[in-house]
């Protein structure tokens, strides 16, 4: 069963709900609770939306073979930057590595989502600390489920390479 989802649009839904409920609480702690993002934390939203943009184009070109051999890479990619600064944020807080996070998103000058879309991707604090989710950090949380998501992508994207394309 779960090699059929992995081939089906459904897993690009799981993907792109996912994406949807993980920016959702996000925004959801930002303007409800007033636990602004730091630097690390805008960069996790924007490794999920470019994962949410990679669901989109695979759910939209689904009959397609190579736009489905495009975007089950760059889920993986996505889902590995994603690990990647979930990782780096929950090291900041726990003290693992020493890292001065910036006001300043580190990002090329021609690229700027805080200027287009403040209310998603604006810096308000500096890193160090994140909220606790139950028993749990928000950091934890993350790296938590940055795990499964790269095990799923991974395991998707083999499947997607190694099944022969439908004859017609």
């Amino acid at each position: 069963m779960l090699r059929n989802l992995l081939l089906s649009p459904a897993y690009w839904w799981l993907i792109l709900i996912g994406v949807v409920c993980a920016e959702g609480v996000a925004l959801y702690y930002q303007y409800v609770l007033d636990f602004g993002p730091c630097v690390l934390c805008v960069h996790i939203r924007l490794w999920l939306f470019a994962l949410g943009l990679v669901a989109v184009v695979a759910l939209l070109g689904f009959r397609f073979r190579f736009i489905q051999s495009l975007c089950h890479p760059l889920a993986l990619i996505t889902a590995i930057g994603f690990a990647e600064r979930s990782w780096r944020v929950l090291a900041v807080e726990r003290l693992w590595i020493e890292s001065s996070c910036t006001m300043e998103s580190g990002l090329p000058a021609w690229f700027t989502p805080e200027l287009w879309w403040p209310w998603m991707f604006e810096i308000w604090e500096a890193c160090g600390y994140t909220p606790m989710v139950g028993p749990f950090s928000m950091a934890e949380w993350l790296f938590g489920a940055s795990i499964p998501l790269v095990l799923l992508t991974l395991f998707a994207t083999g499947r997607h390479f190694v099944t022969p394309p439908a004859s017609n």
